[in-house]
């Protein structure tokens, strides 16, 4: 029975999913792509001024090493020996940028998350000095000059914190995305340590040339970037060192792939034309253009989808990124308190049925695709005094949909050949009315997986498939049958067009409300830039204020 057992499961494959909301370790069985046992650990975000997020690289890491720990022993209470994990992919979170001294490993400043916004006047002063009729920054990256990748977040730690200069100047500074952090402290840190990155994650820097699959000496002097304290870059699937503590001692790292990519990857997204959705902290579609690059029309980025061996081609992707999905159940439950876990929302949403003619436009990081307009801030409209709760956490759904089918409108008009059904995955993809609502407003079906944790698998498939483990097969053959589901438009595509067009209302009347002059300098867009909140007590004051001032009880 036991060698039965045994038998069945074969080589497992773990990996590490290190995103903006939490921490994953999930085990696979490399022949079958079941999940076997998994761990999760929320990770803390800081918002030390408006329009700032931070996080704690040691505590990123920390997290790594208790989830790796505890799904080991959940395996083992499963009688399944760790000795069968024969490797380990890492995906993360992209842009999110890290700075730490190679002689301490020390981080030398949090890590400036994907989604902050400090650098918008860096943005600005850069773009100046881009000719109109040459943004070789975009032809070389692919991506729009934003606050969104990390060179001008890496160019403010540089100007800003004395820790990082000294650093450089002394030449004890390395950089990294998350990817570079972990799997330099994973395989030794300052005893070794391997400070690599992959071309997915090395292409949303915008210091890295997706052409040459190089970093680019002319935009590493346009950002004022010193190219030592860059990473290597390699391949998405190839052995980058060995875990050097902890219960998988030994076993190599051997995949890497930034968390959209890896979906790619995990959804197996491998023809030129297929496209998958992920619903996390933020949103991000992406279609896999083959071996050419496209460059969008409709403001969409082009980006490196994978490159799954040293010396396999790479493929690009179209992706269109929206800042805020999940984030935005995160803010109902963390700043206005409506709900206690993340789960309620499904339920607030069920029983009002309706947004009631709410919408709200969730621009906390301003507007990525297809806008990319970063004085927009997050608005709520359409309140009336019959707006309640629940058809607040409605409009929050319906937000996500309605972001969907703007970036699926640009991929079309781009690709020519409009999708015929949307593959989509994340955590959020758990929410049924989230996904109905989302079928509704594309006017296609939505295909889910019955197992969601396509990023892990993604990196996983990466780590197995890698060059000396090669105990996971992408031959389209040797891939198991995945069982979907699918949620077919339920209402006409009249009543689809019009809640689309008052959306598109509501996005325009988000935009303008900030400037990047600072508040302290007495500008009067401080008042632009109050919390949404702000505005929704404010709403609500002046409702009271008026049933009081005409005699309503």
């Amino acid at each position: 029975m036991a060698a039965a057992k045994k038998a069945v499961l074969g080589p497992l494959v773990g990996a590490v999913d290190q995103g903006t909301s939490s921490t994953r370790f999930l085990v696979f069985n490399s022949k079958t792509a079941e999940l076997l046992s998994h761990h999760q650990v929320e990770i803390k975000q800081e918002f030390p001024k408006e329009g700032w997020v931070e996080q704690d690289p040691k505590e990123i890491l920390q997290s790594v090493y208790e989830c790796i720990e505890k799904t080991c022993e959940k395996l083992g209470q499963l009688n399944i020996d760790i000795s069968n994990i024969k490797a380990i992919g890492v995906s993360n979170q992209r842009e999110t940028t890290v700075v730490w001294d190679k002689l301490t490993g020390e981080p030398l400043y949090n890590a400036v998350v994907w989604l902050d916004l400090r650098t918008q006047s860096t943005v600005e002063t850069l773009s100046k000095r881009i000719p109109g009729n040459n943004n070789f920054v975009k032809s070389k990256t692919g991506l729009p000059l934003s606050t969104y990748f990390s060179a001008v977040k890496l160019r403010w730690l540089l100007d800003n914190v004395r820790k990082v200069q000294k650093a450089v100047e002394e030449e004890r500074a390395l950089f990294g995305t998350i990817d570079s952090w972990l799997i330099w402290s994973l395989t030794g840190g300052i005893n070794g340590g391997v400070h690599c990155t992959d071309v997915t994650n090395a292409s949303r820097t915008m210091l890295f040339n997706i052409h040459s699959l190089e970093w680019d000496k002319e935009l590493c002097e346009f950002f004022g970037v010193p190219m030592e304290i860059l990473p290597n870059v390699r391949s998405s699937s190839e052995i980058y060192g060995l875990m050097k503590a902890g219960a998988l001692e030994g076993v190599p790292i051997s995949g890497c792939l930034g968390d959209q990519s890896a979906a790619l990857v995990g959804q197996m997204c491998f023809q030129d034309g297929q496209a998958k959705n992920t619903y996390g902290t933020g949103c991000f579609l992406l279609c896999n253009t083959g071996h050419k690059c496209v460059f969008s029309e409709h403001g969409l980025l082009t980006t490196v989808a994978y490159k799954l061996g040293r010396d396999k081609p790479v493929y690009y992707a179209l992706e269109g990124s929206v800042a805020i999905a999940g984030a935005v159940i995160r803010w109902l439950r963390d700043n206005l308190g409506i709900i206690k876990t993340s789960e309620e929302i499904e339920k607030l949403a069920k029983e009002a049925g309706t947004s009631y003619g709410c919408y709200f436009v969730p621009a906390f990081s301003g507007l990525y695709a297809p806008y990319w307009e970063p004085s927009a801030r997050g608005i709520i409209c359409g309140l009336t005094q019959f707006t309640n709760k629940c058809h607040i956490a409605f409009a929050a759904l319906e937000a996500v949909c309605f972001q969907t089918r703007e970036i699926l409108d640009a991929m079309n008009r781009d690709c020519g050949i409009p999708l015929r059904h949307l593959q989509v995955d994340g955590g959020m993809t758990n929410n049924k009315i989230l996904m109905q609502l989302q079928a509704d407003i594309l006017y296609i079906p939505v295909v889910k997986p019955s197992m969601p944790e396509t990023t892990a698998l993604g990196a996983a498939m990466a780590a197995g498939a890698a060059e000396g483990v090669g105990v996971w097969s992408l031959d389209p053959e040797d891939m198991s049958a995945v069982t979907m589901e699918r949620f077919e438009p339920q209402i006409n595509a009249e009543e689809s067009e019009i809640r689309y067009s008052t959306w598109k209302k509501a996005v325009m009347k988000s935009m303008g409300w900030v400037t990047t002059q600072s508040p302290e300098s007495g500008d009067p867009s401080i008042f632009c830039s109050l919390p949404l909140g702000f505005f929704i007590v404010s709403s609500m004051v002046m409702l009271i204020g008026a049933r009081y001032i005409s005699g309503i009880p």
